[in-house]
């Protein structure tokens, strides 16, 4: 199967976190986050970043999904893997490990989560080469709640077109957010 070049996605319908992914190939539903698309991404707001990025690696829960069939990056997650979305963190929007004996120094979000929405995260490269602190952190495409309902920011679709994209997706392909 050839890597695709382009993923665009677009605001669908009334409500702001309703979206479109769309290829030449492909068009799904997903959901975004709860306040739409938005050019000025700030940490905590619940926009969808506008812009163009590229995917930069997986992660999946091995106990819940199989191993994803994909050429980016890819890791099992477990129980102390993390995010940081705290902006005065040194480690801000990367990937972290939370201590056995306690609390990280800094918040960062769990990615071993019970509601299953992250059995399946692709990383968006958004905010991160190098990091601002404040722009925004932890932008993912990951599995849509069964409602399609908001995220915090991300782009979220079905486990079934999940699986699809990741199969189709490379390091060179690019997600094209637009309003």
């Amino acid at each position: 199967m050839n890597v695709l070049d382009e993923i665009i996605i677009r605001s669908a319908g009334t409500d702001p976190h309703s979206g479109s992914l769309q290829t030449a190939e492909l068009s799904m539903r997903c959901a975004l986050g709860g306040t739409g698309i938005s050019l000025e991404k700030r940490e905590g707001d619940g926009a969808t970043p506008a812009g163009r990025y590229p995917f930069r690696r997986c992660f999946f829960r091995g106990d819940r999904i199989a191993r994803p069939d994909t050429v980016l990056p890819i890791t099992q997650i477990g129980a102390l893997d993390g995010w940081s979305d705290d902006p005065m963190d040194p480690d801000y929007n990367c990937f972290v490990r939370f201590p056995e004996d306690g609390p990280r120094d800094y918040s960062a979000e769990r990615l071993w989560r019970d509601d299953r929405i992250y059995d399946l995260i692709v990383v968006i490269g958004h905010n991160d080469d190098p990091p601002v602190p404040g722009a925004g952190s932890a932008i993912f495409m990951h599995l849509a709640r069964p409602d399609f309902s908001a995220t915090e920011g991300c782009v979220a679709l079905c486990l079934k077109d999940l699986l699809s994209v990741v199969a189709r997706i490379g390091p060179e392909t690019i997600i094209d957010i637009r309003d």
